[in-house]
């Protein structure tokens, strides 16, 4: 508890360099770092291997490692995001609605930085890179508590970072790390209220629940992804194929990730075959209701109540054949995590009814949920995907990492 206070201690002083920082500062910074990730790419390739030996000593799931892993190509990608973000709009400072009232005040609201963010997160150690960078140039300082399957490469990054922002004259502890892994790490950081001005959760229900349930700081809740595709009579069942095998196969482990096929009973006996044959390129287990194990025989696992509420984060898809929109978006209500659903359809009506009816933070009208991303909404990289409605909903970016204060010009007012 003691180390937790000394890093939110330091980290509230960095704070109050950043919120003054130019956007000239911040972007030097965040080039710096793109281009010391790129220089120390076998350093942190190092890092990872012991991560991935450990993963493989305790049978972590395939879809999990891939998760973890870190290669060449997917450094270069997290170095090219942070190029990515240093190019974006620095929200510190825009002034909105700045109007005049009838006693002569122009009143409007400023952007500012939210101070000092802390974000608890599993085992993905790009977002390490990811929400560091987003915090700086939002003009926040962070403190980061990634999970101890990555540790190693979280530390790696974390170093690379620190060593690369103070060559912009940036404090090296805008950015640190949690180097204790336990559970205890977890709580200490619910209780810093003296130093933490956010907390941000990113990873499983039990995580995100226990933060939820016991945090004393204030929280933005990012979800669980238990997301949906609805296969509708009228649409286009080849377009759907590949929606579902993108949606569920292309990274099985991640929150938008499909969870659940919902098939139009009178197309289920055509396209389920359909989406089995493309989903067993990837050895994809269907767990089904009764009419879909009928349709497809002893391929399938009849699915449970419980099936149906799982994130699976594995090539595994839950499938139900429903009796049109009304059942499906009922499905959706009671099975749903509020974070991603999509309708595949030709039915323009029932679409905008889907848009309209789903209460969702990305809902999809002929597209994969795989596109809930910060980046493909352009909003560069991405602290997590919201499913809260207070704030920030959705990919949560630059703009979701502000907040504001009025602000007020007079002549000499007085009430």
């Amino acid at each position: 508890m003691v180390e937790m206070k000394r890093q939110g201690a330091e980290a509230k002083v960095a704070a109050s360099v950043l919120m003054n920082c130019s956007s000239e500062v911040k972007n030097d910074a965040l080039l710096k770092i793109a281009d010391a990730l790129n220089e120390k790419t076998e350093l942190i390739l190092a890092a990872n291997a012991y991560d991935m030996e450990n993963a493989r000593k305790n049978n972590m799931a395939p879809a999990l490692m891939d998760r973890l892993m870190l290669d060449p190509g997917r450094i270069k990608s997290i170095s090219d995001s942070v190029i990515e973000v240093a190019a974006l709009r620095d929200p510190i400072g825009r002034v909105d609605k700045l109007e005049k009232r009838p006693n002569g005040l122009l009143i409007g609201r400023m952007a500012v930085p939210l101070g000092v963010i802390a974000i608890i997160y599993e085992s993905r150690p790009n977002v390490t890179v990811d929400a560091a960078v987003l915090c700086l140039k939002a003009g926040n300082a962070v403190i980061l508590r990634g999970g101890k399957d990555a540790f190693h490469s979280n530390n790696a990054f974390t170093k690379i970072m620190r060593e690369a922002i103070q060559d912009s004259g940036l404090p090296e502890s805008s950015i640190s790390l949690v180097q204790d892994t336990t559970r205890e790490s977890v709580n200490a950081l619910l209780g810093l209220t003296e130093y933490i001005d956010v907390l941000i959760p990113r990873g499983g229900k039990q995580l995100i629940d226990h933060v939820v349930t016991n945090a004393k700081v204030p929280v933005i809740e990012t979800g669980a992804g238990n997301c949906h595709i609805y296969v509708e009579s009228s649409a286009d069942l080849n377009m759907a194929a590949k929606i579902i095998f993108n949606a569920k196969c292309r990274r099985p482990s991640v929150c938008n990730a499909a969870e659940t096929l919902l098939v139009d009973r009178p197309i289920a006996s055509k396209f389920l075959p359909m989406a089995k044959e493309v989903l067993d390129t990837k050895k994809t287990q269907l767990r089904g209701c009764p009419e879909t194990v009928a349709i497809l025989g002893g391929h399938v696992v009849e699915a449970t109540d419980e099936d149906f509420y799982t994130e699976f984060l594995d090539y595994i898809l839950a499938v139900k054949v429903v009796d049109g929109i009304d059942e499906a978006i009922s499905h959706i209500k009671k099975y749903g995590t509020m974070h991603s659903e999509a309708i595949v359809t030709n039915d323009y009506s029932l679409s905008h009814r889907f848009l309209k009816e789903i209460d969702a933070a990305a809902v999809y009208v002929n597209a994969s949920t795989a596109f809930t991303d910060g980046g493909e909404f352009g909003l560069g990289a991405e602290i997590g995907i919201s499913t809260q409605k207070m704030h920030a909903r959705g990919p949560m970016g630059l703009e979701q990492l502000t907040t504001s204060k009025f602000i007020i010009y007079g002549e000499g007012q007085v009430r």
